[in-house]
């Protein structure tokens, strides 16, 4: 690369630790990932490389001996976990990114693999499995295309039968510790929110709530979540913020519809639970507030959690324990180091190292990610992250802003493989939760609707200005990126914003929300009214949806731009690239356009990932002027 095009006041020389990070250690394929302990606690499964593809590895829990169990060298996997006899393994695979996940089951001694959902076209979901009902499994299967009905497998004979029909707007199912489906979440054509319960699977279903839009939202930012069944399967645990803004951790009575609170923050959301897997017990609730945190609600755990807290710093998961409940598998993650993972022996409160995902960056100093918060233009607290470049006065520096994807994500404290990149190529790296984010309360996560391209980029701009008022940032130095919805705010920003970034970087972002609307796949069908009401009516309200696409105002991007997408995508089409392309091009605007013809929503694969990034890198370095 000429290093002509660098800024004259950009970046000295640094020691040797400041070195460049090589792609290969930051994007290639971790060395080891997601340990799962057996049930019988003799055994770890875990991700690994087979051929530049992550497959399933075995490891006996006391020594290194392991073992490739799947062979794939195309597609990897990505979720998996164990069967309760500890003799299988069951795993989720797709083709070439299309989501239509088969489920697998492996047998850990013989090898032999078994497609249980061997269907074209039609996507497995998992509903739940019980150590109660050890060889069955609940999924959910779109075998009538539009919605999703709930099917048994029995895992011994490999049998399907059908157990809940869906009535065509229920978006999840809940199942209690018997493998009854006891609850249906339902959105309601209206948009009204609805929660359905019966006794069992030969009973009736009854509305159990019914709330207006707006009113009712869960850790996901759609509505309520059931979390799971007491050990009598005569109360549930929901996430909800019905009557409160902030979603609370409820313990809510079946029969009467009483509910307690078991988890609340005043200004976070509820967003995960922690449940022994085998007693049913709840132990703990998550906040993502600056940082992650565990509140400990079962005081049995108080000595485990505090020797927990204090062997490492960062934050931590429970990522796996055994059916005695003896021998946990932690994982620790800061925003300095990579995840490594520990087995934890409660009996002796001992920790055992298992491994590093990426054990590779252990010898480069990392940089450290702040937390910051200022108010957007109309009064609202905006909160994100900041990481400054190791070695560098943080002043008149190059910038990335990177915009997370969902929208109704947020960005969250810790390692950031792109973040880091970026941070170590010379880019101050700021990551903002933009109004419409999860996490912060409904009032927060309401104030993005229909703000797409609106006042939910507003507060993208606002983050820029306040990181140039600040000093750190030189204005004209700016770039913005990101995936998805991120990808959409980057052609919003050019086209919405011209001159504002100096360049953007597009992975598979809708250009064009009605085609957007248009193409969303048939199982989203029950969602369908959440999309109506957080983005634009698309039978009522073309004309503003247009108003709100970028492909409608591409003759105002002057900014250079790469454009990524993934051929098989099927949540954002590679038609929403391809249009933008070709529009950019019919303007002569600057535009380079990336596609992988074995990928969908994302990038997985090791080769294109390091492909994307090297030629991010390079385009970087012309435009807001970074290393290379």
């Amino acid at each position: 690369m000429n290093t002509n095009y660098l800024h004259p006041n950009q970046i000295g020389p640094r020691p040797d630790k400041y070195a460049h990070i090589p792609l290969e250690i930051l994007f290639g394929n971790p060395e080891r990932q997601c340990p799962l302990i057996s049930p019988d606690g003799k055994k770890i499964a875990f991700l690994a490389p087979y051929k530049h593809i992550m497959n399933i590895h075995i490891n006996n829990i006391d020594g290194e001996t392991a073992r490739t169990l799947t062979h794939y060298k195309e597609r990897g996997i990505q979720t998996f976990l164990w069967q309760w006899d500890s003799l299988h393994i069951l795993y989720l695979r797709d083709k070439n990114g299309d989501e239509n996940w088969h489920l697998y089951r492996a047998d850990i001694e013989t090898g032999e693999i078994t497609d249980l959902t061997p269907f074209e076209e039609v996507k497995a979901q998992i509903v739940a499995m019980s150590p109660d009902v050890p060889n069955k499994i609940l999924i959910a299967l779109n075998l009538r295309k539009n919605v999703h009905d709930v099917y048994s497998i029995d895992l011994n004979s490999g049998k399907l039968e059908l157990d809940t029909e869906n009535p065509g707007d229920v978006a999840r199912w809940n199942a209690d510790n018997d493998l009854q489906v006891r609850i249906a979440q339902a959105i309601h054509h209206t948009g009204r929110n609805e929660i359905r319960i019966r006794k069992d699977r030969n009973s009736p279903w009854r509305r159990f709530r019914m709330w207006i839009p707006d009113e009712d939202r869960g850790s996901d930012g759609n509505f309520g979540d059931v979390a799971g069944f007491s050990s009598d399967n005569n109360k549930m645990w929901l996430i909800s913020s019905a009557g409160y803004n902030t979603a609370r951790l409820l313990q809510v009575d079946l029969k009467t519809g009483k509910a307690v609170v078991s988890g609340s923050d005043a200004d976070y959301d509820a967003c995960d639970v922690l449940i022994n897997p085998f007693t049913h017990k709840l132990s703990a609730c998550c906040f993502i507030r600056e940082k992650q945190e565990w509140d400990l609600i079962d005081k049995s755990l108080e000595t485990d959690f505090v020797r927990i807290r204090e062997f490492r710093e960062g934050i931590f998961n429970i990522a796996s324990g055994d059916m005695k409940d003896r021998i946990w598998v932690i994982a620790y993650e800061s925003d300095i180091s990579p995840v490594s993972y520990y087995i934890y022996m409660r009996d002796s409160k001992e920790f055992k190292f298992l491994f590093s995902e990426k054990p590779g960056l252990e010898k480069y100093e990392l940089a450290g990610m702040d937390t910051i918060s200022f108010k957007s233009r109309d009064g609202l607290k905006i909160n994100g992250y900041i990481t400054f470049p190791v070695g560098l006065k943080p002043a008149n520096l190059p910038t990335v802003l990177l915009v997370h994807s969902g929208p109704w994500m947020r960005d969250r404290w810790g390692l950031n493989l792109t973040t880091q990149w970026l941070a170590n190529r010379g880019y101050i790296v700021l990551q903002v939760n933009y109004r419409g984010s999860m996490g912060y309360g409904k009032d927060f996560l309401d104030a993005g609707n229909r703000e797409w391209g609106g006042k939910m980029l507003n507060d993208l701009i606002d983050a820029k200005r306040w990181a140039v008022s600040m000093g750190y940032s030189d204005p004209g130095r700016f770039a913005i990126m990101g995936a998805s919805y991120g990808g959409y705010a980057v052609l919003a920003a050019l086209a919405f914003a011209p001159g504002e970034f100096s360049c953007g970087v597009d992975m598979f972002g809708p250009s064009n929300l009605v085609s957007f609307l248009e193409s969303i796949p048939s199982h989203w069908k029950p969602m369908k009214a959440f999309l109506d009401r957080r983005i634009g009516h698309l039978q009522t309200e073309k004309e503003f949806l247009k108003s709100r696409s970028p492909l409608f105002h591409s003759g105002n991007i002057t900014s250079p731009l790469i454009i990524a997408q993934g051929s098989n995508d099927p949540r954002v089409k590679k038609r929403e690239s391809d249009q933008m392309l070709s529009a950019l091009q019919n303007n002569n605007t600057p535009v380079e356009y990336i596609l992988y013809p074995d990928e969908g929503h994302g990038f997985s694969l090791e080769k294109n990932r390091l492909d994307f990034y090297r030629k991010v890198e390079s385009f970087l370095a012309i435009y807001p002027g970074g290393n290379y």
